[in-house]
């Protein structure tokens, strides 16, 4: 693995809840304020105890003027990719170019919550198919000059009126585990965000290889997808990953960038100000500037 030389960037994941509606807006409010540069909401409509991900989303669109907004990620079973495109698009106009959509298949374990509301119940490979067939007709109706048509297993469309169009190259990022959804972000995503709960640092080279392999498979350098990494630690005296004071933090980061390409780091469910406000001011820029000496040192020679 090596670096891809993407811009660094930081930002946090938020929870919804609906008793505390103006919470994920005012950190939101507080993140473009102290510095970072990603705001985004988890995405479970079948929760009644959480607000709508997109709605809120437009709402943190238009309170804040810099950072970028997304769902992390949308859970395409109970949005179907048409409804999404225009949503999408939608608050990319609202924002002024800095929308970009967050995807994924909808977990396993809430097939029942996922069904209960409405939507379709598919095994592990179903799922897969169908986000790769909804990445296709989404990026369509983004672009296409003409009437879009798509006759896949599970979407399918007809002559469908593309747009509205973003107004920037929006990017599609999807959350994968499994090797083949991994080859699915090869050949198809702008970006792929796992979370370390689920896939801790030591799973990461074995995944950028699958996700490598598959873009180069497609015609596409592995450059192309911009790796991100939803982060859970602590600021404390131990010794894991993300387990130590800001140093450490910003130590590990640094390595991840440098040596699995990870970009964007996501603060996985930021609730507390206080920690926003230190990863802002004591992780963030150390990580920017040790990430900044490592590439102006000269390439070894062979």
């Amino acid at each position: 693995m090596s670096d891809y030389g993407h811009d660094v960037a930081f930002g946090v994941l938020l929870e919804p809840p609906a008793d505390r509606a103006q919470d994920a807006v005012a950190l939101a409010e507080l993140a473009e304020h102290v510095g970072l540069d990603v705001v985004s909401l988890a995405d479970h409509p079948y929760w009644p105890d959480r607000l709508d991900t997109l709605a809120l989303l437009s709402a943190i669109t238009v309170r804040t003027s810099r950072v970028t907004v997304m769902p992390n990620m949308a859970n395409l079973p109970l949005r179907p990719p048409t409804t999404l495109a225009r949503t999408a698009a939608t608050l990319d106009i609202l924002g002024g170019g800095r929308f970009e959509l967050g995807l994924a298949t909808g977990a396993q374990q809430m097939w029942d919550q996922i069904e209960g509301d409405g939507g379709p119940r598919r095994n592990a490979g179903q799922s897969v198919e169908a986000l790769e067939e909804a990445v296709q007709i989404i990026r369509a109706l983004w672009t296409s000059q003409t009437p879009v048509s798509f006759a896949g297993t599970h979407y399918r469309v007809e002559g469908v009126t593309p747009g509205p169009a973003p107004v920037h190259e929006m990017g599609i990022w999807l959350g994968a585990y499994q090797p083949r959804m991994l080859r699915v972000v090869g050949r198809r995503a702008d970006g792929w965000v796992p979370s370390s709960p689920f896939m801790p640092p030591e799973y990461l080279p074995t995944a950028n290889s699958l996700i490598d392999a598959a873009a180069e498979g497609a015609g596409r350098s592995p450059s192309a997808v911009r790796r991100g990494y939803n982060i859970e630690g602590q600021f404390s005296s131990g010794s894991g990953f993300l387990e130590g004071p800001a140093k450490v933090w910003a130590e590990q980061l640094t390595e991840l960038v440098l040596d699995q390409g990870i970009s964007t780091f996501i603060l996985y469910r930021a609730a507390d100000a206080d920690t926003i406000r230190r990863f802002a001011a004591e992780v963030a820029p150390a990580v920017r500037d040790m990430v900044a000496i490592e590439r102006s040192r000269p390439a070894p020679s062979v």
